[in-house]
């Protein structure tokens, strides 16, 4: 039975009537291939659920969906990948840290600081010296939203970027996972190609972290920008740190051009094509990386910059979890990707089954695509299940 043919059963009105105002809506979108429950022990007692070393900046965003060469007046916001993802726990409660550099004496790290603080966040990080007007800086994101048939368009401006100088020698590993405890760390691959220091830097947090027992989350977020000219040392480096983590977030190209993982042979455009071929690709990426037990990515479709079908996969041993796509509206979609990781990783901290890791992913991502902020503030828990469940209704 469909959301639409439940309603009209319990209102006794024609479907026809609940189909022109609530959207069609599958009341079990997870699709499961065999029963079986994986979940993956974590470390106790730890002051922190989660651990994310990340570059922190700065995003100059138009006011109302305008283009950045149209526009006169900018909302300023603190901001990074790895943050965002991080939002999801750190608004819900649980205690997180984030390793980072800082510009010293600079107005810019007090608003970024200032900003963490207020996220709920401990933060950790070297001062360094600005040494002049050419030296370093915090990196500045300058995005517009879009609007209807107009798309988003993201400048990156990372010339001078303190956190390219993230190293391992300026802080303590063992006193951060021995003494304090971290029970996941997320790693993703901007970081880890932003510099060679950054990727030594990456690489030793997984090593320590596996040393410790704490559990490694690692998105490839590959960036041919990033990897120019590199291409070698990456995929080293980042096969590397894939071989020690417990989670594992990526598409096809990201397998691919990260791993070295041979891609299955090019399909349609349609889900399932999508989903075989993301299957393919795990199957072998399994094989080559043994160790990682969870592997997702999201499926997305742009109807229009405000309306895009959304959808997510997750394999959990040898288990699928498939969330079909389903429309959602969108007010900026920048962060959406890294919320669905945040809420995965939420819901892993919170020891709930494999199907809602995906299900409060999902949803959490669909939270963040509804604010100007590149990350999701969620209110409490009900806020994203109500989203999950396609409840927008007014709650008083």
């Amino acid at each position: 039975m469909s959301f639409q043919d439940l309603v009209a059963d319990r209102l006794a009105v024609p479907n026809k009537t609940i189909n022109k105002c609530i959207p069609a809506l599958p009341l079990e979108p997870i699709q499961t291939e065999r029963m079986f429950s994986m979940q993956i022990e974590l470390r106790e007692s730890c002051d922190y659920a989660l651990l994310v070393p990340t570059s922190m900046g700065v995003r100059l965003t138009p006011l109302g969906g305008q283009p950045v060469h149209c526009s006169d007046t900018f909302t300023l916001k603190a901001t990074s990948a790895e943050t965002n993802v991080a939002s999801v726990s750190s608004y819900l409660g649980l205690p997180v840290k984030v390793l980072t550099s800082f510009v010293k004496d600079n107005p810019f790290a007090q608003f970024i600081k200032d900003n963490l603080a207020s996220r709920h966040m401990d933060y950790e990080g070297k001062e360094i010296d600005q040494g002049g007007p050419w030296g370093y800086r915090h990196q500045i994101n300058v995005a517009d939203s879009g609007y209807g048939s107009r798309g988003p368009r993201v400048y990156n401006d990372r010339a001078g970027e303190v956190g390219r100088t993230l190293n391992v020698k300026d802080f303590d590993l063992d006193h951060i996972f021995g003494q304090q405890g971290v029970k996941i760390v997320h790693l993703t691959g901007l970081v880890g190609a932003l510099s060679p220091e950054t990727g030594t830097f990456c690489l030793q947090l997984a090593r320590t972290a596996k040393q410790y027992g704490t559990r490694i989350s690692f998105d490839l977020n590959y960036r041919a920008t990033f990897w120019k000219n590199r291409e070698q040392e990456l995929r080293d480096l980042f096969s590397e740190i894939a071989s020690l983590s417990d989670i594992l977030v990526g598409n096809e190209e990201d397998f691919q051009l990260c791993l070295g993982i041979e891609g299955p042979e090019a399909g349609g455009d349609d889900l399932a094509n999508k989903i075989d071929r993301f299957k393919g690709m795990i199957d072998r990426v399994k094989q080559a990386f043994p160790n990682a037990g969870v592997f997702a990515t999201t499926l997305r479709q742009v109807v229009s910059t405000n309306c895009h079908l959304w959808g997510a996969i997750m394999s959990v041993g040898d288990q699928w979890h498939v969330v079909e796509p389903r429309e959602i509206t969108v007010l900026d979609r920048i962060g959406g990707g890294d919320g669905f990781v945040g809420g995965l990783l939420y819901a892993i901290l919170k020891d709930w089954d494999p199907e809602k890791w995906i299900q409060f992913g999902w949803a959490s991502g669909a939270l963040a695509t509804t604010l100007y902020t590149d990350y999701a503030q969620p209110a409490d828990e009900e806020q994203i299940w109500s989203i999950w469940h396609g409840n927008a209704r007014v709650k008083r």
